[in-house]
């Protein structure tokens, strides 16, 4: 824990002299971070009652109604009584003060292009997976709802090994004879498949890979789905689902008239998500493999 500890705390400092909040004020205004971020939501409407102000920015009631009495002298804000209740006090930006808004804010954006600017299409990607997995997880924010189904980029299908290697491990026991047999299916579909007969498509999730699934040549007649994939954190959004139905689409389109699969009985999820397509059962049989005793299954269905 210790070391973790130690690894937030640096990266808090890092990132603090990163956007300039340990200088005397921000963006070479005379504001404080606070007061910034204060001004800022104050400019995001035309009236803000202090109370909700308060709550978002999660300040003490006497210390915002000091800066507020600051902001008011220097001509930033006007504040008065609600109309709806004399009880609340309400805020407004100032024409000084919707200047100096604008101001802050484009000296913010200026500052996250010149941090973006350099970065590579793949490093921007990251970069913004990473802040919202940072987000979501201090947070307590939802998952988010929303996904594309895309064909695979540069490295997603190194990316799908390493990920069968690592989920297959942790949440079933299973050795690096899993990661051998994925990295074996998918050299092999580079290395000789048909692209008007065979396709991969990767479910992305805020710009991050979460999800896989091939469709393959079993024979002429006959498609085979294999590595589906869906990441825990994108689990229940119905991505495994959605690329069960693109493979049966596009095995459909392309004149295949079967389609098969093989699983194992202990993934769940993943026989229901196939019984849900329409999938049967034809044979199963218990036996050895990837470190462990598994009973493997062979479905399939029309199409």
């Amino acid at each position: 824990m210790e070391e973790l500890v130690g690894r937030v705390r640096g990266f808090n400092r890092f990132y603090t002299r990163l956007i300039g909040v340990l200088g005397a004020g921000m963006h070479d205004t005379p504001y404080s971070l606070t007061e910034a971020r204060v001004l800022y939501e104050l400019g995001k409407k035309d009236a803000t009652e202090t109370g909700e102000l308060r709550r978002m920015l999660d300040l003490d009631a006497g210390y915002l109604s000091r800066m507020l009495a600051r902001f008011e002298a220097d001509g930033l804000v006007t504040r008065e009584r609600s109309a709806a209740d004399a009880r609340r006090q309400v805020v407004r930006l100032g024409e000084r003060g919707q200047a100096v808004w604008r101001t802050l804010d484009d000296a913010s954006a200026t500052g996250v292009r010149a941090l973006l600017e350099p970065l590579s299409e793949e490093d921007r990607r990251r970069l913004i997976a990473a802040m919202t997995t940072v987000r979501q997880v201090l947070a307590d924010r939802p998952a988010p709802d929303r996904y594309v189904i895309r064909p695979p980029r540069p490295g997603d299908l190194g990316w799908i090994v390493h990920r069968h290697g690592v989920l297959y491990a942790e949440e079933h026991g299973w050795d690096e004879t899993f990661e051998a047999l994925t990295a074996r299916i998918v050299a092999e579909y580079v290395e000789d498949h048909d692209p008007r007969r065979e396709a991969v498509w990767i479910a992305e999730v805020d710009g991050e890979p979460a999800g896989s699934v091939f469709c393959v040549r079993k024979d002429d007649r006959t498609a085979q789905l294999r590595l589906l994939l869906v990441e825990p954190s994108a689990r229940g959004m119905g991505i495994g689902g959605r690329l069960v139905e693109e493979c049966l689409a596009f095995a459909k389109r392309t004149g295949y008239e079967r389609i098969v699969l093989m699983t194992v009985d202990e993934l769940a999820a993943a026989r229901r998500v196939y019984q849900r397509a329409g999938f049967t059962l034809d044979e199963q049989c218990a036996k050895h493999a990837y470190g462990t005793k598994v009973t493997e299954q062979y479905w399939s269905r029309s199409l």
